[in-house]
């Protein structure tokens, strides 16, 4: 179960086995069945709380290692072979894109080069101010709008969500919202296809719409997102808009997931706009994610 300081002793763990597995791979998945939890879950909580995605941190710890070896005189492709590269060149060019340099620029000058530390996770006292939140069983729903695929923002508008909508005529937006017969109510922003690693520029597909209960037939004209019953949490806030609704997704993995015992399941998340000022500066927002008990 990762709850409280058992979710840092396991992402601890996961940085050991990386550490373990830098020259022949890590089985993520088989990792994570080990410590009780999914890879799904384990490598979003790992990309929430590190600040890049786990596939980042392997290839930048993988490099700096690698980078020892070059300034120790290994031989260029035997410390390719080491680090599962097929070719010196291939290693080069990985090489290059975490230093910034050559393997034989760092063998004759010792540099420049750009470490990556082992990571080690601690437990601080956070949540003195109380988070909004519930959690909420609900049966089958389907997600009816207009989908697009865009790449992952994580600070700030999404360019590409933006034009989406405006995209959209006002009269299809009254359209949708009488449509919607579902929970959650309103129209929605709903992420669905997210990268596990959540890397900033992987694609997801979006979609502007509303929820429908399962006894109702979508429109042709509209895209479909099909979620099947299980249970939600439901994350509630208000302020500046996109700023407050980003601050509780970072929210819920450094303080709500490592004091519950619940984990990520794979689904999309949706955000409800409850309220928004007109020029949409400020907003109330939910944030549903899709949970099962850890």
């Amino acid at each position: 179960m990762l709850k409280g300081d058992t979710v840092i002793t396991e992402l601890n763990r996961l940085v050991d086995a990386v550490e373990d597995s830098l020259s022949d791979g890590l089985d993520v998945a088989r990792l994570a069945a080990s410590l009780g939890t999914t890879e799904y879950h384990l490598r979003r909580m790992f990309s929430s709380l590190a600040g890049m995605p786990l596939s980042e941190y392997v290839r930048r710890r993988r490099m700096t290692r690698a980078a020892t070896d070059v300034v120790a005189g290994d031989p260029i492709l035997d410390v390719a072979v080491r680090y599962g590269y097929g070719s010196a060149e291939a290693f080069g060019r990985a090489f290059r894109s975490v230093h910034g340099t050559r393997p034989a620029d760092v063998r004759r000058h010792g540099g420049p080069l750009r470490s990556q530390p082992q990571l080690r996770f601690r437990l601080t006292v956070e949540g003195s101010s109380a988070m909004d939140t519930r959690l909420t069983d609900r049966p089958a729903l389907r997600l009816v709008g207009h989908a697009t695929r865009v790449p992952l923002v994580h600070h700030g508008v999404n360019p590409h969500i933006q034009a989406h909508i405006a995209s959209l005529p006002p009269s299809e937006h009254a359209r949708l919202t009488s449509l919607g017969n579902g929970e959650p109510a309103g129209l929605l922003q709903v992420s669905a296809d997210v990268d596990p690693d959540y890397t900033e520029g992987s694609e997801l597909t979006y979609l502007h719409g509303v929820a429908l209960d399962a006894a109702t037939t979508p429109p042709d004209d509209l895209d479909v997102i099909e979620v099947p019953a299980g249970t939600w949490v439901v994350f509630r806030s208000s302020g500046p808009y996109p700023a407050a609704l980003q601050e509780t997704y970072a929210a819920s993995a450094t303080e709500w997931f490592p004091s519950n015992p619940w984990r990520l399941r794979p689904g999309p998340s949706i955000v409800a706009v409850l309220d928004r000022a007109e020029d949409f500066s400020t907003a109330t927002t939910e944030v549903w994610m899709p949970v099962e008990r850890a």
